[in-house]
Parts: structure tokens; sequence; C-alpha cells
């Protein structure tokens, strides 16, 4: 028996400053703050242990802010203290994630707003499938150096079989 596809409940995502991400996030993707950005410190409180039990003992205090997209997916963004920039943000051969996407048909206009605000263009826009479907996909950067992936058409139309025929 083939097991049930599972739903995406969120990301978590680190950045180094947690005000201005929130804002970039809000402001240009236009994701909802579902909780303003709050501390939580490394003691015996609930989300302290829980805070634990995941990082390990050390991590002294951190903020954190939670957004969600327009369907519903969850977008937690974590400031730690003591956050350092990685030699390399797109460590794509290292397992683990190295990116996520997100979708807008007017992508051209979105990567403009991103770019204004701070963030970096990876590559021009491509056509997925160029004439076979009016599909188009570009990799950006946050203000913040975090990778993404930016599609005009949602995933299921961009790869099944058919979708435009």
């Amino acid at each position: 028996m083939t097991p049930t596809p599972r739903t995406f409940s969120h990301i978590g995502i680190s950045v180094p400053d947690l005000d201005a991400a929130v804002k970039f996030y809000s402001e240009v993707m236009g994701f909802y703050v579902i909780m303003q950005p709050s501390e939580v410190t490394e003691d015996d409180s609930a989300i302290g242990v829980m805070c634990s039990d995941v990082f390990g003992p050390g991590w002294d205090r951190l903020r954190i802010a939670h957004l969600s997209t327009a369907d519903g997916i969850g977008f937690e963004l974590f400031e730690f203290k003591g956050n350092e920039e990685p030699d390399d943000n797109f460590a794509y051969r290292r397992h683990g994630t190295f990116h996520f996407a997100v979708q807008d048909p007017n992508l051209e206009d979105l990567l403009e707003k991103i770019i204004a605000a701070g963030g970096k263009q990876r590559m021009p826009v491509r056509e997925y499938f160029p004439d076979e479907k009016p599909f188009r996909m570009v990799y950006v950067e946050d203000p913040f150096g975090v990778i993404f992936e930016i599609y005009s058409h949602s995933y299921g139309l961009t790869y099944s079989a058919g979708a435009y025929s």
C-alpha cells in the first residue's frame, strides 16, 4: 500500500537580522506575519527546553518570528546569538536543503522588488520547457544571502506531462 502524501507545514530559515527579514518577507514577498519577533532564552521554560532538545546545550538565546505564505505554509525565521555568514551560501553539493521555491505569475515584477530591496538575481529568467509551456523560473537571494527560486506556475503544472498540450 502506498502511503498518503504528507502536507508541507513550514520551513525554518536562519537570518542575521530578524526585524529586517520580517520586513522583507512581509512587505516584498507578501507573507503574513502570524507571530511578531520574540526572544527565547536557554532556560527551564517549555520553549527553552524544546530548543535545547533541538540545538543542544549552549545556544543561549534566539529571536524567532512566524510568517505564512498565501497557501498556509509556515515560514519560521530565526536569529541566533552569534550567527555567522557561511563561506559558501550555495553549497549545493553538501547534503541538506539548498533552496526553497515560491510561485508568482508576475515573476519579473517580484524579481524587480527583490532586487530593489537589496536581494540579488543569480541567473537570467529562464523558460522551463521552451516551445512547450509558457513557464519561467529564476534563482535569487534575499538581502541576507538566503537562496530561493521563483516559479511562474505551480510545481505540478511545471513538471506534469501534457499540462499545456
